[in-house]
């Protein structure tokens, strides 16, 4: 006997064996929707093993073609006869996972068993995940369907269809890369975005601001300072100070791993100068975060909500690749004609709006061979002038304590900036 083909067998047993325990497992709930447990599945990869072996034995590919109608017709039977039996809707889950068994089965004798293993434990945890996933889908709205079929309209379908070549005469406007650029900002958004959705809002303002960083450290600043002016003078209203505070700092320094990865992607040259620096001014944050997490007294939940929008549409697409293409023809520009210091005030400005796409101009630049400490320290300008917009936005629009705390973070993360900027 080969050795390899019992093994082949052995994993299609497996196969069949796991997700028949879950279906019996499931079944033993709702017996109603029973076609097999773990010996019917069993036999239906078994049956498409088989059949796989002796049609490699035959040279032929009809005799496994045959398994696989065969079982697709027996369980399709068996499925009419439960509709008319008990005169009910059922779905087609489990009929559906027992042909897939089958065609596994097959999968790991016709020499593919990692395959055949890494689908047959995917199967089972799709089955076996039915609540977490119909509640995952009850949480995703029609604009964050659309959302989420642009974005891969505009990865799939858009993105091969550009150019992938510079268009201007300076020879930095390269469609192909800026939209490529637009898709990475909007993916990482997305995951952050989703990941709000996934845990709500209301589970602590430490998580919804660490996870809301994600998306738009600004947009946590703006609603959490908002959110301290809503409970003063109550009670609790220094504790949801603190914890308001430490959401706001937690979501900045997301922001500094952010920008950090970001660059990375485009820029690894970037990496061991940029880390440093960026690394030290997110650990002041969260520092910062933890220390005001420590005194408040309680662990408040965010009772009104932050509202954060699906980050991708095309329209926001477009107009965040037009913006990226002005701030390279700027960056370039200045890195011609001016002296080194004007790409600092270009980094300032631009990061009091943004600090994507500074980040990614500057990471682009290195890619082409552009001075890498240059560009860091240029980076690095833009994220302190962007700390302290939404510095600005807290003692515009916070209390007093809020005000306080996130001055002195603030402080530090100037400190700390305008430090890593001299020693570079």
């Amino acid at each position: 006997m080969d050795p390899i083909l019992l093994r082949n067998f052995a994993i299609a047993i497996f196969i069949g064996a796991l997700v028949g325990l879950e279906r019996e497992k499931r079944d033993a709930v709702d017996p109603m929707h029973r076609i097999g447990g773990i010996r019917t599945f069993t036999l239906f990869a078994m049956t498409g093993a088989l059949s796989a072996w002796l049609g490699i034995l035959a040279g032929t590919p009809w005799i496994f073609l045959g398994a696989i109608l065969a079982v697709s017709g027996l369980v399709l039977a068996g499925y009419v006869v439960l509709i008319h039996t008990h005169r009910v809707s059922a779905g087609l889950t489990t009929e559906v996972a027992a042909i897939v068994v089958t065609l596994l089965g097959g999968v790991s004798v016709y020499g593919q068993p990692g395959v055949a293993v890494a689908l047959g434990i995917l199967v089972s945890a799709v089955l076996a995940f039915k609540r977490p996933l119909h509640q995952l889908v009850a949480r995703v709205g029609e604009d964050d369907l659309f959302a989420g079929l642009k974005l891969l309209i505009a990865s799939f379908i858009v993105l091969p269809l550009l150019p992938d070549r510079a268009l201007d005469p300076l020879g930095v406007l390269n469609p192909y890369t800026l939209w490529l650029l637009v898709i990475l900002i909007s993916g990482l958004s997305l995951v952050g975005y989703i990941a709000v959705r996934m845990l709500g809002t209301g589970r602590g303002t430490a998580i919804t601001g660490a996870v809301g960083g994600l998306v738009s450290s600004t947009a946590v600043t703006l609603s959490f300072a908002k959110r301290s002016r809503e409970n003063v003078g109550e009670s609790d209203a220094p504790d949801l100070g603190n914890a308001l505070a430490a959401g706001i700092l937690l979501a900045w320094a997301v922001m500094f791993i952010r920008v950090l990865i970001l660059t990375m992607i485009v820029a690894p040259a970037m990496a061991p100068s940029l880390s440093g620096p960026l690394v030290l001014l997110g650990v002041l944050c969260l520092g910062a975060a933890l220390f005001s997490l420590r005194h408040r007294g309680r662990s408040p939940s965010t009772t009104n909500p932050m509202h954060l929008r699906n980050p991708f549409s095309l329209t926001a697409a477009i107009k965040v690749a037009v913006f990226f293409a002005a701030v390279l023809m700027v960056v370039e520009l200045v890195a011609r004609y001016l002296p080194s210091g004007g790409m600092y005030l270009v980094a300032a400005i631009a990061g009091l709006t943004d600090t994507d796409a500074i980040a990614l101009s500057l990471a682009q630049r290195v890619q082409n061979g552009a001075a890498i400490t240059l560009s860091v320290k240029a980076l690095v300008v833009a994220t302190i002038s962007n700390t302290v917009v939404k510095a600005g936005l807290v003692s515009f629009l916070g209390t007093p304590q809020l005000r306080r705390t996130i001055g002195v973070a603030t402080a530090l993360v100037l400190t700390g900036g305008v430090s890593a900027v001299l020693l570079l």
